[in-house]
C-alpha cells in the first residue's frame, strides 16, 4: 500500500536523509543505569544525577515547604493560566471518565457477566525538563490520574527543572515530587528505592534515554507509550491560508531539532506559497536555530493528485498532531483514521491543545497512531471482567466446556467443569 501511495505523490520539499540510528548505544547505556538503580537504589540515583545533571548534594524529594515556595514564586498571571489549564484538562477527563461505565449482563439464563472500572493504585509521572519549561506537561500527566481516582501519583522531574514545573506538579495534584531525571528516574519508579516508591504504571514523555528506559522496564510496570520527537502534519486544499499553515508548522518545529513537520495538499499553489512563507517567517522567528534545523532535516511538503491520495498519505504518516485546513473540514475528518489527535478546521491550532484547551497533548508518534490513541483518563484505570453463575447457568455452559476439554485432552479442566454439574469428580 505504501509503495502505491508514494508513487502517486510529488514532494515539493523532501525531508533530508535520516541520520544513522544510535539506538544500540542508548540501549546499552540505559541498561547499565537501570541495573545500577535496581542494585544500589538512591546511591546510584544520586551518582547519575551528578554525572548527567551536575546535581550535587540535592535532596531527592521536594519538601512541602519547597512546593509552596515554588507556587508562591509563580508570576500571578502564570499561576492563573496554569490553574486554567488544570481546570480544562480536569473537566474533559471527567467527561471522558463518565463514558466508562461498569457493566452487568445476563448472557444466558443464570450466567452473569460484567466488568468494573478500577483505578490503578500508584502512577509514576515523568515530567521532562527539555529545551523549554513546558508548563502544561505535568498538567497532562497528573490531572487525569487524579480524576481517575488513582491512590497516589509520584512525579519525577530533572534536578535543574524550572521552579514553575515543581509548582505545576503540585497544583496538578502530585502526591510526591522527586528531583530525578532521565533513565534513572524511570528505573527508580519501576523498581523502587529507599526514597522512591515503586509504581504500577509510568506515564509521560521524555528524551531518547527516557523512552528507552520505559521500553526496558515495561512488564515490571505498565507504560503509556513509547513516544519519539513531536510531529505535526496539515491536510489542506486550495482554500487554506499558506501564511497560517507555515506559522503552525514552525510553531511545532521549534520544539526540537528532530521534530517532524509536514503539509499534505492537493494544491500546488498552496504547496509553493507555504514553502515561501516558511522561509519568510523563519527569518523573524526567535527560535529559528531549532526550527530551521527541524525544517531542513524533517520538514516535507507533499503534493497529492486528488483527495483520496491525500487522505491515504495522511493515514500512512499517522501523525501525532493532524490539522485539517480544507473547504469542508468536518467532512474531511470523517475520511481519516490514523492520527494521535485531530484538529478540525483552521481555528483549531495544535498550540491550544498543547497548552490548555483540555485534550491531552501526550500523543502517539512514529506512526503509532495506526494502533493507539494518546494519553487519556482511561490510561489510568483497568477494565476488569467478572462472572458469577446460578445452577441454571451451569447447566448451559458445563456440557460444552466438558466436551471441549475432552477434545483438547485436558483432564483437569474436564473434571473441574463436570464437578459443578454432577457434584462428582470421578
Amino acid at each position: 500500500m505504501s509503495e502505491v501511495i508514494f508513487k502517486s505523490v510529488e514532494f515539493i520539499k523532501k525531508p533530508a536523509a535520516h541520520q544513522q540510528n544510535t539506538l544500540e548505544s542508548i540501549e546499552g547505556t540505559v541498561k547499565e543505569i537501570i541495573n545500577a538503580v535496581r542494585q544500589n537504589g538512591d546511591v546510584a540515583v544520586r551518582q547519575f544525577s551528578e554525572k548527567f545533571d551536575n546535581a550535587f548534594d540535592v535532596e531527592l524529594e521536594v519538601t512541602a515547604d519547597e512546593k509552596q515556595e515554588a507556587v508562591n514564586s509563580l508570576d500571578p498571571q502564570t499561576r492563573e493560566d496554569t490553574l486554567f489549564a488544570i481546570e480544562q484538562v480536569r473537566k474533559f477527563a471527567q467527561a471522558q471518565l463518565a463514558t466508562m461505565l461498569p457493566l452487568e449482563v445476563e448472557n444466558l439464563p443464570g450466567v452473569h457477566l460484567g466488568h468494573k472500572i478500577i483505578p490503578i493504585e500508584r502512577i509514576g509521572a515523568y515530567v521532562p525538563g527539555g529545551r523549554y519549561p513546558i508548563l502544561s506537561a505535568p498538567v497532562m500527566t497528573i490531572v487525569p490520574a487524579k480524576v481517575a481516582g488513582c491512590d497516589e501519583v509520584i512525579a519525577c522531574l530533572p534536578p535543574g527543572a524550572h521552579q514553575a514545573m515543581i509548582a505545576g506538579c503540585h497544583l496538578a495534584g502530585a502526591d510526591r515530587i522527586f528531583r530525578i531525571g532521565g533513565a534513572q528516574a524511570i528505573a527508580a519508579m519501576a523498581y523502587g528505592t529507599d526514597s522512591v516508591p515503586a509504581v504500577d504504571k509510568i506515564v509521560g514523555p521524555g528524551n531518547a534515554f527516557v523512552n528507552e528506559a520505559k521500553r526496558q522496564v515495561f512488564g515490571q510496570v505498565g507504560i503509556d507509550q513509547l513516544a519519539g520527537p513531536s510531529e505535526i502534519f496539515i491536510v489542506a486544499d486550495e482554500t487554506a491560508d499558506p501564511a497560517m499553515v507555515a506559522c503552525d508548522l514552525l510553531a511545532q518545529a521549534e520544539h526540537d531539532i528532530h521534530t517532524r513537520v509536514g503539509l499534505i495538499t492537493t494544491s500546488k499553489n498552496l504547496a509553493e506559497n507555504t514553502l515561501s512563507q516558511v522561509n519568510i517567517q523563519m527569518q523573524e522567528l526567535a527560535t529559528a536555530d531549532v526550527a530551521s534545523k527541524a525544517w531542513s532535516d524533517f520538514g516535507e511538503i507533499v503534493l497529492c493528485p486528488n483527495e483520496n491520495a491525500m487522505h491515504a498519505y495522511s493515514d500512512y504518516v499517522a501523525a501525532e498532531h493532524l490539522q485539517i485546513h480544507t473547504r469542508e473540514p468536518h467532512e474531511t475528518a470523517k475520511k481519516l483514521r490514523n492520527y494521535g489527535s485531530l484538529f478540525i478546521g483552521e481555528n483549531a491550532s495544535v498550540v491550544y491543545s498543547d497548552k490548555c484547551c483540555g485534550t491531552n497533548h501526550t500523543l502517539p508518534t512514529m506512526r503509532a497512531g495506526r494502533y493507539t490513541g494518546g494519553l487519556w483518563v482511561g490510561s489510568y484505570v483497568k477494565v476488569c471482567t467478572h462472572q458469577w453463575m446460578e445452577q441454571s447457568g451451569i447447566e448451559r455452559v458445563a456440557p460444552p466446556a466438558i466436551r471441549q476439554s475432552q477434545t483438547e485432552g485436558m483432564e483437569g479442566h474436564r473434571k473441574a467443569a463436570e464437578y459443578r454439574l454432577r457434584r462428582d469428580p470421578r
